[in-house]
């Protein structure tokens, strides 16, 4: 096939082996990002529209055996630790098959109970009970309190409030107050304020000051770095136009010169995309990849929802504003 083409059938065979591979060491040493995997695959399967490819019973079945009782939230693989990331990719995947109703009442609870108890006393988020604290947590909560319908003023208000601290005089975010601009924070501190519907409390001249620190982030290659100075990487296909999307400038960036960036990083014969030209493939990069060719809407690919980074047709089923 072309070079200048997307290929989609290669990409969904490339999926669709990843979990034939439990002979492989590489298989076992990624157990903590299984969970992780198997949303990123799922949710590009759906915007490849063969979100039928995996078993879904196979997959919900998984997804429960991550559930921790004991805390409620949802761990990478079965025995370990519950954390709001992996968390929220159990609460994303049972949605997007419609099954969040494969958790009783009283273990929805208990996994709302688990995402509240991680937030702290200045609003900002802990990953679990070590302590790590990063605007991707912030998200995390939010998101998944979002999709189980479970928001709150008591915890969006102080939430926000700790998201707005990470804003830089430069117009980008960083994982805490102070913290260095980072294009995946962007995203994450974006995202969450569009989820709890509160982008206006930005002003108009720091929307445009982050759409133009997010601009800036496409480099001669075509494609997007995450930081001034750094290397392309595909997977900011997905945190820079996100953000793009929800401030309304996505227009801001050249979508030509990206979408041939991301192409040049499939491997065209096996599947796959890739951080850049000639690395490995991944499917961390190939969700990413993706989403940003469907939200530049680009190869009749499913929309996907900048905020949630799920398909819309999944994100109108629940309500997004619900407190």
């Amino acid at each position: 096939m072309k070079t200048d083409e997307l290929a989609k059938s290669q990409h969904i065979q490339y999926i669709k082996a990843l979990d034939d591979k439990k002979d492989d060491y590489e298989y076992w040493l990624t157990e903590h990002l299984r969970l992780n995997g198997v949303y990123w695959g799922l949710t590009a399967l759906c915007m490849l529209n063969a979100k039928n490819t995996f078993d879904k019973d196979k997959i919900i079945d998984f997804v429960r055996s991550c559930y921790d009782s004991s805390t409620g939230g949802f761990a990478a693989f079965p025995d370990h630790d519950a954390h709001l990331v992996t968390t929220l990719s159990g609460i994303q995947i049972l949605a997007t098959y419609d099954a969040l109703n494969t958790l009783s009442e009283p273990e929805k609870l208990k996994t709302t109970e688990f995402i509240k108890s991680n937030q702290l006393a200045d609003g900002s988020f802990q990953g679990d009970r070590f302590g790590e604290v990063d605007a991707r947590f912030s998200y995390t909560a939010l998101s998944s309190l979002s999709i189980l319908g479970a928001l709150t003023r008591e915890v969006v208000d102080p939430a926000v409030e700790f998201i707005k601290k990470c804003y830089n005089f430069d117009g980008g975010f960083g994982l805490c107050p102070g913290a260095e601009s980072h294009a995946s924070m962007a995203f994450t501190c974006i995202g969450a304020l569009a989820i709890v519907n509160r982008l206006g409390d930005l002003s108009s001249a720091q929307i445009d000051q982050i759409g133009w620190w997010l601009c800036e982030r496409q480099v001669a290659e075509g494609g997007l770095n995450g930081r001034p100075s750094k290397l392309p990487d595909v997977c900011y296909s997905w945190w820079v136009l996100s953000a793009l999307a929800l401030i309304r400038k996505l227009e801001w960036i050249d979508f030509n010169g990206l979408r041939s960036f991301i192409l040049k990083c499939q491997d065209i014969e096996k599947g796959g995309i890739s951080d850049r030209p000639g690395n490995e493939v991944d499917v961390f990069h190939t969700i990413f990849g993706l989403a940003g060719l469907s939200l530049m809407g680009f190869d009749d690919l499913v929309s996907i929802d900048p905020a949630y980074c799920m398909p819309f047709s999944v994100t109108e089923k629940f309500k997004k504003y619900p407190y």
